[in-house]
């Protein structure tokens, strides 16, 4: 299964793979030329591919827990200035996804979306200090019935190129369903409220709506 963002970027990549194999046919007589045309087309079709698959994973729906919104590696976990919306200090949970981590956004909890905004900006590599501040994002908080505000916010990378994000202010969104997508690299920090349980540790790998980032009894 993949994620209808890839819809287009699939498509053109099809035809570019096709045209390859119908121009090497027609004018390459080179034995191991051809083959290594027919490689460099397959390998451009098979990474456009698992860029964006969309693998079904249904979420164990809860307000008491918080569940990782995407796939990569847990490289932060600090307390934080949050400046945008609640300005104030936050435990921030980032996680950084490589070019072969699935780039599907996920909502990491039940609630009502009290904000979300886009932010222009440049394209530091992810795990870049002020790329949270200085790279092109979005910023969007729900509020849980338990956990209260949890904002999150999706970052660019040097190689993302769009940030693709549903949540819209009012909207009432359910743990696990698709939030957006990141294209091409990225991270994605959770801010949430001082003394939170933390679930996981720096260096884990998280599983969007499976790794569980924090839990309430």
């Amino acid at each position: 299964m993949f994620h209808k963002e890839g819809a287009k970027i699939i498509f053109i990549t099809l035809l570019i793979v096709v045209a390859i194999i119908f121009l090497t046919d027609a004018f390459v007589d080179i034995n191991w030329l051809r083959t290594l045309l027919y490689l460099f087309a397959l390998v451009i079709l098979v990474l456009v591919l698992q860029f964006f698959r969309n693998p079904t994973r249904v979420a164990d729906n809860s307000d008491n827990h918080i569940l990782a919104p995407v796939d990569g590696k847990v490289v932060v976990i600090e307390e934080v200035f949050e400046p945008e919306y609640f300005k104030d200090k936050r435990l921030m949970v980032s996680i950084f996804m490589s070019p072969i981590n699935v780039h599907v956004t996920r909502y990491c909890v039940n609630g009502i979306v009290k904000y979300s905004k886009y932010h222009p900006g440049k394209y530091l590599v992810a795990w870049h200090p002020k790329a949270s501040e200085e790279n092109e994002r979005t910023t969007v908080v729900i509020n849980n019935r338990v956990y209260g505000e949890i904002l999150y916010r999706q970052i660019a990378g040097a190689l993302a190129r769009r940030i693709v994000n549903y949540a819209q202010e009012g909207m009432r969104v359910v743990q696990g369903k698709d939030a957006g997508f990141i294209k091409f690299g990225s991270r994605v920090d959770i801010y949430l409220p001082l003394g939170t349980e933390i679930n996981v540790k720096l260096g884990d790998k998280a599983i969007g709506n499976k790794t569980v980032i924090s839990k309430k009894a």
